[in-house]
């Protein structure tokens, strides 16, 4: 016992410094980022706009919507990709042997809309494998791919397309997914976490030219830039932040249109909340492993920064975990134990309250102009900065040594997804 209060007390105070104030940092730095954005690229006046007068050519756009048991959502999704307002698209719906409903139901659409055709594979091949197929069956030059459960605003292909005909160079657009999961607090919790969080840290990426991932659920593709990277990973869990870095890593560049819209199912229970980011977590430190021998390349200088940001958030979450297990062990330890006023964070932690509640409050405030009933969770979504930084932390211990152990070659293939709660309303 003795021993283990000596490694104990030989721990540097930075280490706590460091767990309790980079999150905190960090969320000023995402604030800063945001509120500098919105000033310069975003204001009410530019969403009232008709994207559609801002074309200048309206080529062939193809939309993705990759499968697995989605029966109870797609024939919503589908219709009201029907809707879209841009006059030149085609639906590629792809069925990844689904178990349940989801094919019989695709094929009777494709007889009441010509712009739907449907792939079948016979076995779970994974998302990656119906991006690749379609994107090489596709007509167009562009590539929207969408999830399964996603409403896709009417405007977002216009919009998407606005900024991707913006440069040659541009070789995918990422939209703003909305929470419409809203009927319990885990789900609202949600709604503040895609503003504060997922929100902010794209308009302080954009800032600096470089995105960790455009978001899978809504991101258009060059499909010249697709097949330059080689297609998607298929042994990658988060495919998504993989093919962010491969089109990065190659020169293209990636941008956030946060008037592109749409609205997606997030998961209402714990357990399905944690088997989400888990494989979050884990994705994305595989993609990191994989490029870490490019990243120094002085070509990606680029991507330095948000490189460090995350291997950093790597240290953290076991740093954190080593405070934690500190704090476990604490009442069976001498009680003069030199960390314990360093441990527990005193003034430092209604600093960190007040961060996480003003951070909500501008992200709400932000995104406001794009969602009009965002304010009205504010009081459910206060603490949710402080319950993301929780659960990035555990899944991060977590994940680290599975993505280590996890071999290159395995195919990653869909597990049933957890949609959140039944009947849930329309925005």
């Amino acid at each position: 016992m003795n021993a283990l209060a000596l490694l104990v007390n030989s721990l540097p105070p930075v280490l706590f410094g460091f767990v309790f104030y980079y999150p905190f940092f960090m969320a000023w730095v995402w604030m800063a980022g945001g509120v500098s954005h919105a000033w310069s690229f975003e204001s009410k006046r530019d969403v009232e706009v008709d994207p559609l007068t801002l074309l200048t050519s309206f080529p062939l756009v193809t939309v993705v919507v990759p499968c697995f048991n989605e029966e109870p959502h797609l024939r919503e999704v589908i219709e009201q990709l029907m809707r879209t307002r841009y006059p030149n698209y085609e639906v590629i719906a792809v069925n990844d042997g689904s178990s349940d409903g989801t094919g019989p139901l695709l094929d009777a659409m494709t007889l009441e809309f010509d712009r739907l055709r449907v792939i079948h594979n016979a076995s779970n091949q994974g998302k990656a494998v119906g991006l690749n197929t379609a994107s090489q069956l596709a007509l167009g030059e562009y590539i929207l791919g969408i999830d399964g459960d996603a409403l896709v605003d009417v405007n977002a292909i216009a919009w998407l397309l606005t900024r991707m005909l913006a440069s040659e160079n541009i070789g995918a657009v990422t939209g703003n997914p909305r929470i419409r999961t809203r009927t319990t607090l885990l789900g609202r919790m949600q709604v503040g976490e895609f503003s504060s969080i997922i929100g902010l840290i794209k308009r302080s990426q954009q800032l600096i030219g470089t995105l960790f991932t455009v978001s899978g659920v809504l991101a258009m593709f060059r499909r010249r830039a697709v097949i330059d990277v080689g297609f998607w990973s298929t042994d990658v869990l988060t495919e998504d932040i993989d093919m962010s870095w491969k089109l990065q890593l190659a020169g293209w560049r990636l941008r956030f249109e946060p008037r592109a819209l749409c609205w997606i199912l997030m998961p209402e229970t714990l357990r399905g909340l944690w088997k989400q980011r888990l494989r979050w977590a884990e994705g994305g430190i595989q993609t990191m492993l994989r490029i870490t021998p490019r990243i120094f390349n002085l070509r990606s200088w680029r991507l330095w920064l948000i490189y460090a940001e995350y291997m950093t958030s790597v240290v953290w979450a076991y740093a954190m975990a080593l405070v934690l297990l500190i704090s476990f062990i604490r009442p069976f330890l001498p009680q003069e134990s030199s960390w314990h006023s360093a441990l527990l964070p005193q003034w430092q932690g209604t600093l960190l309250a007040m961060t996480c509640i003003l951070q909500i409050l501008v992200s709400l405030w932000i995104d406001r102009r794009y969602d009009r009933d965002l304010l009205r969770y504010f009081a459910g979504t206060i603490w949710y900065p402080i319950a993301f930084w929780t659960i990035t932390m555990a899944t991060t211990v977590v994940a680290l040594p599975k993505a280590l152990m996890r071999g290159r070659g395995k195919r990653a293939v869909w597990t049933s997804p957890d949609r959140g709660v039944t009947d849930v309303p329309r925005q």
